[in-house]
């Protein structure tokens, strides 16, 4: 599933190429919006909230998409839409258009509605006015379940929107915590929140999550997709295992040295 940097990347190129224009094609193909027609609608702004998308045009009305696990969006010059089954919606002007395929989730909301869809979201760490508050706001949300592990929680975008399980791997990995280690006992919240806004910001205007500083073609991530090979700090063989967050499976990865369990001495291996 897309991460939250990945979203706010498809957001603002949404908007670079529909922001300001009259749409003249407007394709919905999705059963329950199939009669929907945008077309003569300027579009007002383009806007990720973790990994919702919200498309504003004019009239009151927002586009809400979600990529789920498979979704993306792909914007090209104004032509004939591609006729592939995949494709969920197409919205164009006269000299772009942007082509959504796979889409998880595509419904058109009044504007005025749209803390419906999202108001649900824990604070966005991706949001313009991050900050102190922001993160004290995500911190009591994390601490509200403190038996809970903190590898689930962190998936969980009610305590805060945008990361996903690269970041959750890489994350833990970095503040040296086992991923079923409770939240209530994790060492300094405050900085493994700051440190997730970090990371998602530092890597927001580019393509792949780059969280070793090193862009060298499989060297871009500490632990993540890596079980069974030596951790790149001690040497330790990364384990992974599958963690549950919210009724979903996910392989999460992690070093038993550099990230011992909470009542256990790391053992080198």
């Amino acid at each position: 599933m897309p991460e939250g940097d990945v979203v706010w990347l498809t957001a603002r190129r949404l908007g670079e190429a529909l922001a300001g224009r009259p749409l003249l094609r407007s394709d919905f193909r999705v059963p329950r919006l199939a009669t929907a027609d945008l077309r003569g609608r300027t579009v007002l702004d383009s806007a990720s909230r973790g990994k919702h998308l919200l498309l504003r045009v004019e009239g009151g009305l927002t586009v809400h998409t979600h990529l789920m696990m498979e979704g993306r969006w792909v914007v090209r010059r104004a032509g004939p839409p591609p006729r592939d089954h995949r494709v969920r919606l197409v919205l164009a002007n006269a000299e772009w258009q942007a082509v959504g395929y796979s889409l998880g989730l595509v419904e058109l909301l009044r504007t005025a509605d749209e803390a419906g869809a999202v108001g649900h979201l824990g604070p966005d760490l991706l949001d313009a006015a991050w900050g102190p508050d922001m993160v004290a706001r995500a911190v009591a949300r994390l601490a509200e379940d403190p038996e809970r592990p903190i590898g689930e929680a962190l998936l969980d975008q009610t305590r805060l929107a945008g990361i996903g399980n690269v970041y959750k791997a890489e994350i833990l990995f970095l503040r040296g915590v086992h991923p079923w280690t409770p939240v209530g006992r994790v060492p300094d919240l405050d900085g493994l929140v700051e440190l997730s806004h970090r990371l998602l910001d530092l890597n927001k205007d580019r393509h792949g999550h780059i969280t070793t500083g090193d862009l060298a073609r499989g060297r871009e991530h500490w632990v993540y997709g890596r079980g069974s090979r030596p951790c790149r700090r001690c040497g330790t063989r990364i384990e992974r295992a599958t963690q549950t967050s919210q009724g979903a499976q996910r392989v999460t990865y992690w070093c038993p040295y550099c990230q011992p369990p909470p009542t256990a001495p790391p053992t080198r291996r």
